[in-house]
């Protein structure tokens, strides 16, 4: 059986789903759709027998992120990549080639974003096999989705004459399509000649890496010393910054796609959505007989053709009346605008960057290696935080400039260092720890730590911290 290395894309902030998709954590690593994530539902999709274990592309704030979830679903990276910056798909799916060409230059590579939604996985799984010889032989293959609406949202591709939308296996391809307006995206539909772009691809790496020699020089001599000069960091491997900053950023559509002649597209008809809007997650969420999509703490009254959606318990987000409206609430923000208006959102976020709110990147809860917290109340000398500690999980070893803190353990027990002192701190104890004492939090226990705590001070920022010892290997700085 020809073994598949799966490429995972997951180093972007997308906001096209705020406010469930941020910058802090994007909508690849939340629950849009069922139990996983789309980043799990990607990552289990391509796995199984005829797969090996993942390549990961990410950066380094997602870093653990990715770990977490995979290891929920039981599963472990092959590698993760950590990008020192974005530089759009193609420095990222090369340097996942020439990871893998140092151990089999022949690996065949599947790239897919891990944001998509592909409901039948078997069928998708089919499709790949089908692709696989055509690969192995040497050619370039992209998938193509058959439409079933004039989208102007996606980018295109022409078939070949003689070519077959409908077949099972890759056909020639002409040529790819930017993004059309409407009247030409439904001349294209109308033809039946073109399928959408689904920005997944299958190759041998050493096919794209001659592909990058022969038609994006400089990417390659950027990214192959960054790749050369990559550091391990735990489980990680981080790309060389300096070189890496070299890379041109480009996508790889744009530097080998649309260049190289050893082209074939595989058509897939059995469902697929980048799911790059509200309106999307609406018809993909499976609307009731009135068109409705509500989720728990979320009612419609009289309502059709609308996705009244509340990520918090907290909120009760009812709808009356309405007609073809995206309700989105959170804890800290709610978004309602018209289904057809949906891919507007952006707009939103750019604003309230302008703004400067918080909203528009950061989410109250922030995910770290050991666990989580949120901010509860936050004053102009004093915040109250929820903080939750994973079992056998520990913070750094740290002191602060500026503030003092008290802790409250709430649930479980917290093995608590601070200076020479080190005591066990169980449910409604706490300690103090005053400002620059050092000090450290960690969980001992077998179940989640809870506790509150209450820092005071002139500043509260959570750059303000100095790390004497972490076993994440993270550095100074908020998130290191």
């Amino acid at each position: 059986m020809t073994i598949i290395h799966p490429v995972l894309l997951c180093g972007g902030a997308g906001t096209r789903l705020w406010p469930l998709s941020r910058q802090s954590f994007p909508k690849q690593f939340a629950r849009l759709l069922g139990d996983e994530s789309l980043f799990q539902a990607a990552a289990r999709r391509l796995s199984g027998a005829g797969y090996a274990a993942p390549v990961v592309v990410t950066v380094n704030d997602f870093r653990f992120i990715v770990i977490e979830q995979l290891a929920a679903m039981n599963q472990v990276a092959g590698s993760i990549l950590i990008e020192p910056e974005g530089r759009n798909t193609a420095p990222a799916v090369l340097a996942a080639a020439l990871t893998l060409a140092q151990q089999d230059p022949a690996a065949l590579m599947l790239v897919a974003p891990s944001d998509h939604v592909i409901p039948d996985s078997a069928a998708f799984r089919d499709a790949v096999q089908a692709a696989a010889a055509r690969a192995q032989a040497g050619d370039l293959v992209t998938f193509g989705i058959t439409p079933n609406r004039a989208e102007t949202g996606y980018g295109y591709l022409e078939l070949a004459a003689g070519a077959d939308a409908g077949a099972a296996a890759p056909q020639p391809l002409a040529r790819f399509i930017e993004k059309p307006d409407a009247a030409r995206a439904a001349e294209m539909v109308a033809a039946g000649t073109y399928l959408w772009n689904a920005g997944i691809f299958l190759f041998r790496a050493d096919t794209l890496i001659e592909a990058f020699r022969q038609h994006a020089p400089k990417i390659l001599t950027a990214v192959d010393k960054s790749v050369s000069g990559a550091a391990r960091d735990l489980s990680f491997c981080r790309l060389d910054p300096g070189t890496w900053a070299k890379a041109p950023a480009i996508s790889i559509d744009y530097a080998i796609m649309e260049k190289a002649s050893n082209l074939a597209v595989m058509p897939y008809a059995a469902g697929w959505s980048d799911l790059g809007s509200w309106d999307s997650v609406w018809k993909e969420s499976g609307p009731d007989s009135a068109g409705n999509v509500c989720s728990d703490h979320a009612t419609a009254i009289d309502c059709t053709d609308s996705l009244l959606r509340s990520e918090s318990g907290r909120v009760e987000l009812v709808g009356i009346g309405l007609s073809d409206i995206i309700a989105i609430a959170t804890d800290d923000a709610v978004l309602v605008a018209h289904k057809s208006e949906s891919q507007r959102v952006k707009e939103a976020v750019t604003a309230l960057k302008a703004r400067g709110a918080a909203q528009a990147d950061q989410f109250p809860k922030d995910h770290r290696p050991w666990g989580w917290f949120e901010s509860l109340v936050v004053g102009t000398r004093f915040q109250v935080k929820r903080i939750v500690v994973k079992p056998g999980a520990a913070l750094s070893l740290q002191s602060h400039h500026h503030r003092a803190e008290h802790w409250i353990v709430v649930e479980g027990t917290a093995k608590v260092t601070v200076g020479d002192t080190v005591q066990l701190v169980t449910e409604n104890q706490s300690v103090y720890i005053p400002l620059g004492a050092v000090h450290r939090m960690e969980n001992p226990g077998k179940v989640p730590m809870v506790l509150i705590e209450v820092q005071t001070g002139s500043y509260l920022g959570e750059d303000d911290i100095i790390r004497y010892e972490d076993v994440y290997a993270r550095g100074q700085g908020a998130k290191g």
